[in-house]
């Protein structure tokens, strides 16, 4: 298996360093609203790598984030229960975008059940700890609202800027206190922050041997930065095998992630593969509320769209390129995935034909998709693949063992859930096709057209072929 590593700057080789278990971090949402669609692309980008990484045979380990502090979700959870404790107010407001978001992740097919999650306020303990030995190594300093981390000290034994390769100043002593930067400039960051009133916060006492500062009280909140360094490495190890996420995130998140938790006598490396996907575009624009081109995943399925339907979407455009939405590609993309669930649906109604060579046809796209997953997750030359293995198929000629093949390996290394949306129809709705048959050969139009439109109205599209009436879901 070969993936891109933003480390290396190339396509490298892949294996895990432990055992044959891949341990992944992805970096997951703050949870204070719905993701918008941008953020589900990067999140199927990481769920495509979860199961091409079970695909080339290794046991995968993935943790992934909630981000339940942060200047976001403090601000959010104010707003949506004034009458609450701030830490209550916090916990109730999170709580729920954590459920909508385990709700959209199924939706849009992917593992969320093989993923284990966790809360940035249920690994504070484990963060304090770090931040004293940064204090402790004098990596960190103390400033008037809060602990900052200091860039110059790091950088005089390891490298700031790995992925990045960001030139520092010859000197750096701006702070940033907000936890996402809005400027391109290295500056030392907060990895804990002084108490506001009204917001929820955590006791801090800084233990003898952290000096200068001795055993003091810092009552405050972690910093953005802070929380995935500590979620990833306590979770997986370090180094771990794989860091995932958008290239947004790039810097200054995933760089100072490194620098905390590579700094002083701590091992150099964090995670030996960086593996990021590019932005998603909306016609050809970054997606901007200003813009008027910001869209959840509420707002496709209130077009008539499956979730579903996004997920081909992003899959056809790789990973490591933006893809392009646009309500023109979301129809392309659901008219692909239209297609391959009527060839699904063959399997119902139409009588095994045979082997004439087609098992073996589909078994060779099919390895010629995993090669292609393998090499970088390369998902639009697995599609065209797995497109040529669809067109096989006709109403007159299905290979019930080749199309079970292909559905399974689209279902399983894609999480487009065709088995899944293609059941059988009911009893009734075959009565019904075999009574329309009927009055078709006793040329009964009237009646044959009605139940057509029966049909219709369940959902259930009829097309006559040469070998009878073949349904499709509308």
């Amino acid at each position: 298996m070969r993936l891109y590593n933003t480390l290396t700057k190339k396509v490298d080789d892949f294996a895990p360093s432990n055992d044959n278990i891949a341990r992944v971090y992805s970096c997951g949402p703050t949870v204070y609203n719905h993701a918008h669609i941008g953020n589900l692309s990067s999140y199927v980008a990481s769920d495509i790598l979860h199961r091409t990484l079970k695909l080339a045979g290794y046991n995968v380990q993935r943790v992934m984030n909630f981000t339940d502090v942060d200047d976001k979700t403090i601000r959010g959870s104010a707003a949506a229960f004034p009458d609450l404790d701030p830490m209550d107010a916090l916990i109730e407001f999170t709580s729920q975008y954590e459920e909508i978001f385990r709700r959209e992740m199924r939706e849009i097919g992917n593992l969320v059940d093989e993923v284990q999650f966790a809360r940035a306020t249920e690994n504070i303990p484990e963060m304090q700890w770090l931040i004293t030995e940064l204090l402790r190594m004098g990596i960190a300093y103390v400033a008037d609202d809060g602990i900052y981390f200091s860039i110059a000290e790091y950088s005089k034994t390891r490298k700031y800027g790995q992925l990045s390769k960001i030139e520092l100043a010859s000197e750096t002593k701006s702070r940033i206190n907000n936890d996402e930067y809005d400027k391109d400039t290295a500056a030392d960051f907060a990895l804990w922050k002084s108490e506001k009133v009204g917001e929820p916060a955590w006791d801090f006492v800084i233990p003898q041997g952290a000096e200068p500062y001795g055993v003091q009280n810092f009552r405050g909140r972690p910093g953005w930065h802070i929380e995935c360094s500590v979620m990833s490495v306590d979770n997986l190890g370090q180094p771990f095998d794989i860091h995932t996420g958008g290239v947004d995130l790039i810097f200054p998140h995933h760089e100072n992630e490194i620098a905390q938790i590579t700094a002083g006598d701590r091992p150099e490396m964090m995670a030996n593969f960086f593996v990021h996907n590019e932005h998603l575009l909306v016609d050809g624009k970054k997606m901007a509320k200003s813009a008027n081109n910001f869209y959840t995943l509420p707002d496709i399925v209130a077009k008539g769209y499956d979730p579903l339907d996004f997920r081909m979407l992003v899959l056809q455009s790789h990973y490591r390129k933006s893809t392009n939405f646009s309500w023109e590609n979301l129809a392309a993309a659901q008219n692909r995935r239209r297609n391959w669930r009527n060839i699904a649906e063959l399997r119902w109604q139409v009588v095994d034909s045979g082997d004439d060579g087609q098992t073996e046809i589909v078994n060779d796209l099919l390895n010629q998709a995993k090669e292609a997953l393998l090499d970088d997750l390369d998902t639009p030359q697995a599609l065209k693949h797995l497109d040529a293995a669809i067109e096989i198929f006709a109403p007159s000629n299905v290979n019930h063992l080749a199309l079970d093949n292909l559905i399974r390996f689209v279902d399983d290394h894609l999480g487009l859930r065709i088995a899944e949306s293609t059941p059988d129809i009911s009893d009734e709705q075959k009565s019904l096709i075999t009574q329309r048959q009927t009055a078709r050969d006793n040329k009964n139009f009237e009646t044959s057209d009605k139940i057509r439109d029966e049909l219709l109205e369940q959902g259930i599209e009829i097309k006559d072929s040469s070998v009878g009436s073949i349904w499709s879901r509308k």
